[in-house]
């Protein structure tokens, strides 16, 4: 368990005394003031509780607080201040989402209860991360290999679409990431309603008839309902439903609602899933940038701007041949993978998985496949993603 706390206040003898205090129990550290307490916080974290006085020149203690709630968000905030006043209370509350309010004087037993309690809130709120970040992904991830072999080509796109959104996540400087990348993973769950053959057409750019579009058409609603039955995914089944939705409210679903009223992450997703459809169409990626910005009020004119950025970054790739049983995780496929009979295996564009790695083994040597296959391999592994 993390026991580190930071001490903040402009009195080193205050400071001195409560480490005095605390030092037996916990691993403290002292900052005389907001600016000396924000480089240990990036330098020395992460801390479980932040303690800080609120009387400080210069930066008081909840323009303190509210800083080490941008850089840290779980770490636990709390004040101890010689001022009762009400409105202060309140300020800190409200702008540093403050854990407790402490007032001076007071006695190491209470000061030693309330940083237990700190610790412990710290502990809770770092296992909800490890649920969502970890397990939950984790359980997700199993969910999409599952559903990649009902349709390859739906979910290759998927796998594809995660990539940018991890990365439009990075530049809109989105909090939960996570959920970008989960949205990505699963925007084409409801896709499993729909014929393969319709779903290959699509997103091959072949033409299909008024029924197939209907039926298209629906799967974002599809997919948000299985969705939002799974606990804590309810932002991301929101993010789903509205993923066809254009900034400028025209689209599914129809209901009113435009621009930043949209789910940022559904915004997102609508650009990424064009962007990828183009580029897979044989546009290239600055090419179909330049037709996404002729689209106005299709697009979050922000989502652009950030799309276009991974565009110029994006990294150069050359193909290479190389045996089925020699695949590895995290190879990016360079064509479809079909079978002998024309079966679609796997999607141009998606990621080896040990379950799609076990799959194409089955299927070589069965004779059902060819023995060779290609990917990609980036000249700079630094940059990009594979468009």
């Amino acid at each position: 368990m993390n026991m580190n706390i930071l001490l903040v206040d402009d009195d080193p003898n205050i400071l001195s005394g409560f480490k005095r205090t605390l030092k037996k129990q916990f691993k403290v550290e002292t900052a005389e003031g907001g600016p000396e307490g924000l480089k240990l916080l990036n330098s020395n974290g992460p801390f479980s509780v932040v303690i800080s006085d609120f009387s400080m020149p210069g930066m008081n203690g909840i323009e303190f607080l509210a800083q080490v709630r941008e850089t840290a968000p779980k770490t636990v905030r709390m004040m101890l201040t010689g001022n009762a006043d009400l409105g202060v209370s309140m300020d800190a509350v409200n702008e540093g989402n403050i854990f407790r309010f402490l007032t001076k004087p007071c006695t190491s037993e209470v000061l030693t209860k309330n940083i237990l309690a700190g610790i412990e809130q710290y502990r809770l709120l770092m296992a909800e991360k490890d649920l969502l970040e970890n397990t939950l992904s984790g359980s997700v991830k199993v969910l999409t290999d599952i559903l990649s072999l009902t349709s390859p080509i739906a979910f290759g796109h998927a796998a594809r679409v995660r990539k940018i959104m991890a990365q439009l996540a990075e530049l809109l400087g989105v909090e939960s990431a996570w959920e970008f990348e989960l949205a990505g993973m699963l925007s084409l769950t409801g896709c499993v309603i729909l014929p393969t053959d319709t779903v290959e057409k699509i997103y091959d750019r072949h033409l299909f008839n008024a029924v197939e579009e209907k039926m298209f058409e629906s799967h974002p609603k599809v997919g948000h309902d299985l969705i939002e039955n799974i606990p804590r995914l309810e932002a991301i089944a929101d993010i789903i439903l509205y993923q066809a939705k254009d900034y400028n409210g025209e689209g599914t679903p129809n209901d009113g609602v435009k621009e930043q009223n949209i789910p940022l992450g559904a915004r997102a997703l609508h650009a990424a899933n064009d962007y990828d459809v183009m580029v897979r169409g044989g546009t290239s990626g600055k090419d179909a940038i330049r037709k996404m910005n002729e689209q106005w009020g299709k697009y979050d004119p922000e989502v652009l701007k950030a799309l276009a950025n991974i565009v110029k970054s994006e990294a150069k790739y050359e193909m290479k041949s190389m045996n089925i049983l020699d695949l590895v995780t995290d190879m990016v496929l360079a064509e479809d993978v079909r079978s002998n009979d024309g079966l679609l295996l796997v999607a141009k564009g998606q990621s080896v998985t040990n379950t799609l790695k076990e799959r194409l083994r089955n299927f070589a040597r069965a004779g059902e496949v060819s023995d060779l296959v290609n990917i990609l391999v980036p000249e700079d592994t630094n940059s990009g993603f594979v468009a």
